[in-house]
């Protein structure tokens, strides 16, 4: 895997997860501090020319750094589930295919110290590149189960006691009426189209996010973002309650 842009290496650098590393010209306090987490941990360091750094992130706003990452540990839908600390707060991903909502749910699943992002194999956004870089270095942290089939990894988190909640527009119910406290798994379908037929008649539940305007939907890692801290809320304040 390969990220680029300054925080993303930082933080891959931190979970000591990155095998080389190409840097440019630019010298600033952030790129010092690069080179010399790099050198503490004797990963190999090759100055290029801007050029070549364009050619290595594609394009993508590198900063004058990019390196080559191990892929995430392996996670299963069963260890996301025993890993967490409390009910289990999940995102299950279904056919989100940009990498900038990828990379940005990452970074809110991070953010609300959820437990884990689920994602299929095939017609999902890679992990590497622009989603790393949006995910802030969110994708050095967060625990990812990749799976074959998202169908299949709905009914494993029901059998381990997880509610399962799709949001759809359509849905009658709000995102607000569910009780966040329980074992919860967000479910957000792709862009443009939503949830596929299979998955959305999988879920327990499927609740929507009231638009009160003129446009009919939101940006599905907005969406993602809206969901996530009101379970955050909810388990906060139950939490102050001794609940």
């Amino acid at each position: 895997m390969m990220a680029f842009g300054i925080h993303p290496v930082l933080q891959a650098l931190r979970a000591r997860r990155v095998t080389r590393l190409r840097v440019g010209a630019r010298a600033d306090r952030r790129i010092d501090e690069i080179l010399s987490l790099a050198a503490a941990q004797h990963v190999p360091v090759e100055r290029v020319d801007a050029s070549a750094l364009d050619r290595a992130a594609r394009g993508g706003a590198h900063q004058g750094v990019v390196a080559d990452v191990e892929s995430p540990r392996e996670h299963t839908v069963e260890s996301l589930v025993a890993a967490a600390d409390g009910a289990p707060l999940i995102v299950v991903l279904d056919g989100v295919e940009d990498p900038h909502n990828a990379g940005a749910i990452l970074r809110t699943v991070d953010a609300a110290g959820a437990d884990g992002l689920v994602r299929q194999a095939r017609r999902a956004a890679a992990l590497d590149g622009i989603a790393a870089k949006a995910s802030a270095g969110a994708i050095a942290s967060v625990r990812i189960a990749t799976v074959v089939n998202v169908a299949r990894a709905i009914d494993d988190l029901k059998a381990a006691g997880v509610w399962t909640i799709g949001l759809a527009g359509d849905a009658a119910e709000a995102y607000t009426d569910v009780d966040w406290t329980q074992p919860s798994a967000i479910v957000l379908g792709a862009e443009g189209t939503g949830l596929r037929r299979l998955v959305r008649e999988r879920c327990d539940r499927l609740v929507r996010i009231p638009m009160r305007g003129a446009v009919e939907s939101l940006n599905v890692s907005v969406a993602a973002g809206v969901v996530l801290y009101e379970a955050v809320r909810q388990r906060i304040n139950a939490t102050d309650n001794g609940s």
